[in-house]
């Protein structure tokens, strides 16, 4: 009896010793991945400031931090949102063939906007504190605003958690979803509504909010010029569904990321995989359709609608022209674009432009507070730049910058500061897009009309003088024309063209509407 008992003891000690020494093995495995990390990270920037020099380098990159490294994907971090478009915009290839001298393994490098609570943490630290958790007592987790991705906000805690043992795997989602990074700052709450996009936001906040029921949107496509805040809704509504009680499973990604994770799938046979986990979701979200490229990837993307479809998930997408202009994608999935509802977003008025410089100095203001840029200032920067709220932000972003060193700024020196901004350069080439929209206006019919089948009277007259403005003010031809107004032969558009010019030779009144429409064309592109 005694000999079993010291038996019974050395094995229970033997057991400790080992669940111990996985612990530590545990821990020593996340410290080396780390520090190869790190080593990795010291490397590319010793590099980095060899090929730009010192001086550039302290002035771009010298807020530059590592935030992930995964199998084939670099993840890095700046402070500001300017930073992070100079560099994507400059540096980006050289960074990506830097890291691959480095590591041949490594595709693709992000660039991340680190958020004003710099609370973010490195995912490799948390690695390395799981084996603390068995004797840590639990604590309420801590929701920080670091992008994130969406096969992880599956599973983002909404209350206090048990301390987890440190054989189970942390932070994994509820399935093997994907996506684009998101950043928490996109939400409804800082989204400034106005008449440009607020039946877009409607239709967004209803799918955010009601989920399945809200099929009969589906798909939502929505369409705007480049800048105008597709992306920030696009994001709001991923973000708000995450964050619903339902706990929805959701895919946030880009045309292009899409395709990158496809053909790697495809490199590593695991296509069938990245299939399967699609099939699961519960709302899909594109952006940038209109870079969706690849007869092949086109074609798997088109099965992945029609299944998201028929099995009534949700589906949002957005790109920088109507579905029914998208000429490079498949037909088949222009199509289905088509079946569901199409909202265009306009250009931000003048009280929507100034609401949103507002809003951009009251979270700069969570920063510096003593930061202050009169009303005035804030005014006639809305008035003077028009195009887009991403140009609005560029503005801004100069401002801030020039009034570290120039505190007191007139707005003449607003003027010169911003003149590549306010008018400056040529004038924007005419669109066809832009011309619809006007005609459809002006006739008081939709421009989904005017290109779709019908052949009233009320549509016919002014679908063929939007294809008479189309030939007369744009450098298109009849086929790229007819395919603008619904895939029409390019027969069809010579004879509207050839009918209305025969008509306006004989009939005043139409001659007098054609000029005016012309005006209004052009007034919209001064």
């Amino acid at each position: 009896m005694q000999m079993n008992t010291v038996s019974a003891r050395a094995l229970e000690s033997g057991t400790q010793a080992s669940e111990t020494f996985g612990s530590v093995c545990s821990q020593t495995a996340g410290e080396k991945s780390e520090m190869k990390q790190d080593a990795l990270f010291e490397r590319f920037s010793a590099r980095l400031k060899a090929q730009v020099g010192p001086e550039v380098y302290a002035s771009w990159f010298g807020r530059l931090k590592l935030h992930s490294v995964s199998k084939s994907v670099v993840r890095l971090s700046v402070p500001t949102t300017f930073l992070k478009s100079w560099i994507n915009n400059r540096y980006l290839d050289l960074i990506t063939t830097i890291f691959q001298a480095e590591d041949a393994e490594i595709l693709k490098v992000e660039i991340l906007v680190r958020t004003a609570s710099r609370a973010a943490a490195r995912p490799v630290t948390e690695e390395r504190a799981a084996p603390v958790a068995e004797t840590a007592p639990a604590q309420a987790p801590r929701r920080t605003s670091q992008p994130r991705e969406i096969g992880q906000i599956a599973a983002f805690p909404s209350a206090p958690q048990p301390a987890q043992p440190s054989s189970a795997p942390r932070n994994v989602a509820a399935g093997p979803l994907f996506g684009s990074p998101l950043d928490s700052r996109y939400t409804f709450d800082t989204y400034v509504e106005g008449p440009s996009n607020r039946v877009a936001l409607a239709a967004a906040k209803t799918i955010a909010e009601a989920g399945a029921s809200a099929v009969r949107f589906n798909p939502l496509f929505i369409h705007s010029g480049v800048g105008l805040g597709k992306t920030h809704l696009l994001q709001a509504i991923a973000n708000a569904a995450v964050g619903s009680s339902r706990m929805p499973r959701v895919v946030y990604l880009t045309a292009e990321y899409f395709m990158w994770r496809f053909a790697t799938a495809i490199r590593d046979n695991d296509a069938l995989t990245l299939k399967e986990s699609l099939r699961n979701i519960d709302l899909l979200i594109i952006d940038d359709m209109q870079f969706l490229q690849g007869k092949m990837i086109q074609n798997e993307f088109c099965h992945l609608l029609n299944m998201l479809l028929d099995s009534a998930k949700q589906v949002v997408v957005a790109a920088d022209r109507a579905p029914w202009e998208l000429e490079s994608l498949d037909p088949r999935v222009r199509s289905r674009l088509q079946g569901g509802v199409a909202i265009e977003m306009e250009v931000p008025d003048y009280e929507m432009r100034f609401e949103m410089l507002k809003r951009r100095l009251e979270i700069a203001r969570q920063d510096d507070p003593a930061l202050d840029i009169p009303d005035e200032i804030l005014s006639h920067v809305a008035r003077n730049v028009a195009n887009s709220g991403r140009e609005l932000e560029g503005a801004f972003n100069q401002l801030i910058f020039r009034r570290s060193f120039e505190p007191e700024l007139s707005l003449e020196r607003v003027d010169e500061l911003l003149a590549h901004l306010v008018g400056a350069g040529e004038a924007k080439r005419v669109r066809i897009e832009d011309i619809q929209r006007i005609v459809a206006r002006h006739y008081n019919v939709s421009r989904q009309e005017l290109v779709s089948n019908r052949r009233t009277r009320v549509i016919v007259k002014p679908r063929q003088i939007a294809m008479y403005l189309s030939k007369t003010l744009t450098p298109r031809s009849f086929p790229e024309i007819g395919r603008r107004f619904g895939g029409r032969d390019h027969t069809t558009v010579l004879h509207a063209v050839r009918k209305i010019e025969e008509l306006i030779s004989g009939d005043t009144k139409l001659s007098h509407e054609i000029e005016l429409l012309k005006r209004l064309i052009n007034e919209n592109n001064a």
